[in-house]
């Protein structure tokens, strides 16, 4: 039968869902976290002439709040940091200590010490070449053609720097590191030095038996040399790098009022937008502007209408999920965190009518101030297990259960995975024992044969 090809007129009924502007922002604002919301804001002003910010009458009613909280306090208080600030523009970085870097630490110390200009040189440049660690990264052959100098000058003025405080600053692997930090200890402990330059490797094993074997000591030397080896920072220059910190602002408030937890939605940390007035006004007298000025200003006022729409849609869905997880988690505010039951995405979806998806966005990067303390949303959905009477145990108290096991064992005589099994089912607890070293490892724990401890 011959093929034929060519072309046609076809009619076709589909549906399909369409992404317009207004939905796309719309699920960009609802996973915005109040930070990166008021960033989003901030740039929407900018760009958009008409949008504006209405100064409701709660922001002037929280400030006399805190006036009047500030004026009950008792006088003789000292108030350190504020000074003639403008009580309007007090933030928290006012009160933070500037801390300063690894190379600024190291080259104050550098003044101690009775150097040549060309030794400084040397170590002002060794200095200003450490990693974020506080490591040498570098070669020394390298080092001493570009300085021009010999290696014996090299190695004193390294010496010098591995002298200065933090300990261990200077290294140029994990084992001088250690052995650095170890040496500045009292009174030195020369075990410890030959197992962290020769036996790192056999130390994260735990293979304790060969290091006392090949050393000729009794093992209680090597745990006694393990346990001041674990003393020691393996990365000294970390302490420098204070980075910024990242302020949280929850986006709800979680307060018991007469016996009931309610939920009051922060809206102090959102700009309230408005469309401002003189250009609804300005868009009436559409036959003064001329056709193009009134596309124009219509326009940006419809793109301010879906961003101050897709605000408050942000707001009444964040507002819903929040009272869902409240009611559902209970006795977690009641009774603490040990009482979290295990809680899904698609239960809250299904409680609020809402798409699961919907309920991921309203959910991610989003904070709950608690009488318990700030907690993410997410942290309100914890997997967990189910005990032979039927009660759901969330994640987070079965593995307090297995630290507290753990915590109390014989050292000598740790409990395997097997055996935690064993005693969380006696308790009623379904666990495999895949599960419990899934949660052991979770918790930073090592497994029973490296926390043996020998007599």
């Amino acid at each position: 039968m011959a093929l034929h090809m060519g072309f046609g007129l076809v009619q076709e009924q589909r549906m399909k869902m369409v992404m317009t502007p207004e939905l796309r922002q719309a699920i960009q604002i609802l996973q915005y976290s109040a930070t990166d919301l008021q960033k989003y804001i901030e740039e929407q002003m900018e760009e958009n002439p008409v949008l504006s910010l209405s100064e409701p009458d709660r922001e002037q009613q929280e400030l006399e709040r805190w006036a009047q909280y500030i004026r009950d306090l008792p006088r003789e208080r000292n108030w350190t940091g504020i000074g003639n600030h403008d009580a309007d523009h007090q933030s928290f970085e006012l009160y933070l200590a500037e801390g300063g870097t690894l190379a600024d630490e190291l080259e104050s110390q550098l003044y101690e010490f009775d150097l040549t200009a060309l030794q400084r040189k040397v170590c002002l440049y060794l200095i200003h070449n450490l990693d974020e660690r506080g490591y040498l990264d570098l070669d020394s052959s390298e080092v001493c053609k570009r300085l021009l100098i010999t290696e014996e000058m090299f190695a004193d003025s390294l010496k010098i720097i591995q002298s200065m405080e933090p300990s261990g600053v200077g290294a140029r692997s994990l084992e001088e590191c250690v052995e650095l930090q170890l040496r500045k200890s009292e009174p030195v402990n020369e075990t410890a030095i030959l197992v962290a330059r020769n036996y790192l490797h056999d130390v994260a094993d735990a293979k304790w038996r060969k290091i006392a074997d090949t050393l000729q000591i009794e093992v209680r030397e090597v745990l006694a040399a393990v346990e001041e080896i674990k003393t020691c920072n393996p990365k000294p220059g970390l302490q420098f790098n204070s980075a910024p910190p990242n302020y949280v602002y929850p986006d709800v408030h979680v307060e018991k009022i007469d016996g009931e937890y309610v939920v009051l939605l922060n809206e102090r940390d959102t700009p309230a937008l408005t469309v401002n007035r003189h250009y609804q006004q300005l868009l009436k007298q559409k036959e003064q502007l001329g056709e193009e000025v009134a596309r124009y200003l219509k326009n940006w006022i419809q793109s301010a209408l879906w961003l101050v729409k897709g605000i408050e849609q942000r707001r009444d869905t964040i507002y819903r999920v929040a009272q869902a997880i409240v009611s559902r988690q209970r006795d977690f505010f009641e009774r603490g965190v040990d009482h979290l039951k295990p809680l899904t995405l698609k239960q809250i979806a299904e409680e609020v009518n809402l798409h699961e998806s919907t309920v991921s966005r309203a959910t991610q990067h989003k904070y709950m101030q608690t009488p318990n303390g700030l907690f993410p949303f997410r942290f309100f959905f914890p997997s967990g297990l189910q005990t032979e009477m039927g009660i759901n145990l969330a994640q987070g108290t079965v593995q307090k259960k297995i630290q507290q096991m753990i915590d109390q064992e014989n050292k000598k005589n740790p409990l395997s995975d097997q055996k935690i099994a064993d005693r969380l089912r006696e308790e009623g607890i379904r666990i495999s024992r895949r599960t419990v070293a899934k949660y052991r490892d979770e918790l930073g724990i090592a497994s029973s044969t490296k926390r043996k401890r020998f007599p």
